[in-house]
């Protein structure tokens, strides 16, 4: 599972998801790539579910790239706690993802197999993804 090595602070503010995706935004590792259309927050197993239908699609053939890492601690408190008494614990880590993202590259694979498989990493995500090629 995909979390940081070490961190500043353990835990951290939801924080406000406005704007566009400035960085990050161009396929400039492999041919394909996965866009972002809209905000979200993507967790560490759906981005791990993603790699696997790539991978499993394309029989690892070609390259995968990962473009988002989740860094962002996220906190649950559990069921039937009263309220106060703090901030909940750290339930798992998400990457923050704006509009414009791109979440996967890949390379070295025919152009149907490649969008095949990015459709299908699309599905894994928890918001609207389109198909890409470098421009």
């Amino acid at each position: 599972m995909l979390q940081p090595k070490k961190q500043k602070y353990r835990k951290q503010f939801r924080g406000s998801r406005g704007g566009l995706a400035t960085r990050g935004s161009s396929v400039s590792f492999g041919e394909y790539g996965l866009k972002a259309l809209g905000p979200g927050w993507i967790t560490a197993r759906q981005i791990e579910a993603g790699r696997r239908a790539v991978v499993h699609f394309t029989k690892r053939a070609g390259k995968t790239w990962i473009r988002i890492f989740p860094d962002k601690p996220i906190t649950k408190k559990p069921a039937g706690s009263r309220m106060g008494s703090g901030k909940g614990d750290i339930e798992g880590y998400v990457a923050v993802v704006k509009p414009g993202r791109i979440l996967y590259e890949i390379g070295g694979v025919p152009e149907s197999e490649a969008i095949e498989a990015l459709t299908r990493a699309g599905h894994k995500m928890p918001l609207r993804t389109q198909v890409v090629s470098r421009e």
